[in-house]
């Protein structure tokens, strides 16, 4: 997938004033693994990057001391499993950053609110605040599920190229979860140019039948991040998708602002 911030530009950046020059490179070594699926070679990271490769090469030899990447016997570097729990910490408080926002969203459209990542080929919910409505939808915090079939994962995936979209396609597979669903990469890569066209993205019974799901992205995001609300069909109208949409864009961007704090 493509990068999500301008951290992994073509050279690397410059210290920020105060900060501490090593750990901003390693910092940006890593997320420049990640970029590129999680495994590299040290020429790969040269060129990229733009450091010398003794420096990228010390840099290595720390990050491996500490469990945060590993050596592969085909000497190519990969993250290591350290970096697990760090990034399960991180999803935890950013579901709880997420929060005060799903609940206006709640708050304001009566239905259910979630937040969903983009982790590795699959969509999973970091959080969610339920609808008050006896009729509701719940969807559990950490179940993850295929893009291609979800409101969220829409929206997660208009922000990319269709080569990579296709590329991701073709590993997970379209399976129907209902006879609503896409199940073709062409099908996919249309209503991901509607999604672009018009802001958000609707899961129309494609999930699940009787379902309807309002999404939009998270915008700058430090990775790519969606918000939604879902309800009942009959309530989620296209109607209500006028009402709700400008809304949802407005929570997104107050989110932005509270991530990037």
């Amino acid at each position: 997938m493509p990068p999500s911030s301008d951290s992994t530009s073509a050279t690397a950046k410059p210290a920020a004033p105060g900060g501490v020059q090593s750990l901003e490179r390693a910092f940006d070594l890593l997320e420049r693994m990640a970029d590129a699926g999680g495994e590299v070679g040290l020429s790969e990271l040269a060129a990229s990057s733009g450091l010398p490769l003794p420096t990228i090469h010390r840099l290595m030899r720390t990050l491996v001391a500490s469990g945060y990447v590993r050596q592969q016997p085909n000497r190519r570097y990969a993250l290591g499993p350290r970096l697990i729990r760090l990034g399960e910490s991180a999803s935890r408080l950013l579901g709880t950053w997420a929060r005060p926002h799903l609940a206006r969203l709640v708050e304001e459209t009566g239905e259910t609110a979630n937040m969903a990542l983009l982790d590795g080929d699959e969509v999973v919910y970091v959080a969610q605040v339920p609808s008050r409505h006896s009729m509701r939808m719940f969807t559990e915090v950490g179940r993850r599920v295929l893009p291609h079939s979800t409101g969220v994962g829409k929206a997660l995936l208009a922000q990319f190229p269709p080569d990579e979209v296709r590329a991701l396609l073709s590993r997970t597979g379209m399976p129907a979860a209902t006879e609503k669903t896409i199940t073709t990469p062409e099908g996919f890569l249309a209503a991901l140019d509607q999604v672009r066209e018009s802001g958000y993205a609707v899961d129309d019974n494609e999930q699940e039948i009787g379902v309807r799901c309002l999404a939009v992205p998270v915008p700058n995001a430090p990775t790519a991040a969606a918000i939604s609300i879902s309800g009942p069909a009959g309530r989620v109208t296209e109607e209500a998708t006028e009402r709700i949409v400008p809304l949802l864009r407005e929570v997104a961007a107050q989110l932005s602002v509270t991530m990037s704090a």
